[in-house]
């Protein structure tokens, strides 16, 4: 459908990025093509490339392409007519993590994650701490491991 739109805007030079290997690597003719199903569109995209005086196609991990990604699933998320009106939308790249932003400064000048640190370290509760606290640290506390004297969140590893 990209390849349609472009050759309609009568687009000469065309860059193709996406974040799937197999596709890219196979329209570009690196990997061999063996299901009978993207051989016809491996020939249907090879005919529209024709209409074009460049084409290239780009393979992007998908963790560099975080941006795209999240716009395209933004995209799917709406239903939308000819005659309907989406205001666009405004983004801004900050160098500090967007949850950063929402952590308050606590009163008492210790990090957000004091309480977990204590309880991990020394096994020690807060003075003011009554059961239903204590449970919620202990729970919380599970998520993260101390190596030396910094504590790092338990995330799952994703292998590619």
């Amino acid at each position: 459908m990209g390849l349609r739109a472009a050759i309609e805007r009568k687009i000469e030079i065309l860059e193709v990025h996406g974040d799937s290997a197999l596709v890219i690597y196979q329209i570009r003719g690196d990997w061999e093509v063996k299901d009978s199903k993207l051989v016809k569109c491996r020939d249907l995209i090879a005919e529209r490339v024709k209409e074009f005086n460049e084409v290239t196609f780009n393979y992007f991990p998908l963790e560099e392409n975080q941006l795209a990604d999240a716009v395209a699933t933004l995209a799917l998320m709406f239903k939308a007519s000819k005659e309907t009106e989406i205001m666009p939308i405004q983004m801004s790249i900050y160098e500090t993590l967007a949850h950063c932003f929402s952590i308050e400064e606590e009163s008492d000048g210790r990090p957000w994650f004091h309480d977990i640190l204590e309880y991990i370290k020394n096994q020690k509760y807060p003075e003011q701490a009554n059961e239903n606290d204590k449970r919620t640290l202990r729970r919380m506390a599970i998520g993260f491991v101390l190596d030396w004297d910094i504590l790092y969140k338990i995330g799952k590893i994703k292998c590619s």
